[in-house]
């Protein structure tokens, strides 16, 4: 049998993706509609993506405003060290932090940059106090509040451009 790691994505396996990214719930038969393919091989060519790790897997994309959730806080966080030790506590402590959404290590002047979800001023407060001052670490706190949602996207067009 091949190996399903060390083939190329072709240009079906990105009409999948780009039809997936749109409707992760889709049917084998409608994919396979969709892309002009038998169920059968769309569903082939699903199950490799995925175990190729092309697809990670299916979310339900939750609208956290109707849910309460309705500020999105953008925080920047320096950290005292930049040692491997220092990095490594503080990572391990931040996937503990229940109103973080993302938290990356980047280049530049900050750190980290994480997303937080809260239910007010009041909230963000409570969340800083008890969850984000107390990682380990930390230097400088910088919280920058989102006015207004621009764009969102789980995939970049880019990605399918030129399909057809």
């Amino acid at each position: 049998m091949e190996d399903s790691s060390s083939t190329a994505i072709d240009q079906t396996d990105y009409r999948i993706l780009r039809e997936l990214s749109k409707d992760g719930r889709a049917s084998d038969v409608a994919l396979g509609e969709r892309v002009h393919l038998s169920s059968t091989a769309a569903a082939r060519r699903r199950k490799i993506l995925e175990e190729r790790g092309a697809v990670r897997g299916y979310t339900a994309d939750l609208d956290l405003s109707r849910l309460g959730f309705s500020i999105v806080v953008m925080v920047a966080i320096e950290l005292s060290s930049q040692a491997e030790q220092a990095l490594n506590e503080f990572e391990t402590a931040v996937v503990r932090c229940p109103s973080m959404s993302y938290c990356s290590f980047v280049s530049g002047d900050t750190d980290f940059l994480m997303i937080v979800h809260v239910k007010s001023f009041e909230d963000y407060d409570r969340v800083y106090r008890s969850e984000l001052s107390t990682l380990p670490h930390v230097a400088k706190i910088r919280s920058s509040f989102v006015m207004r949602e621009v764009a969102q996207r789980t995939v970049p067009p880019i990605l399918f451009h030129g399909l057809s």
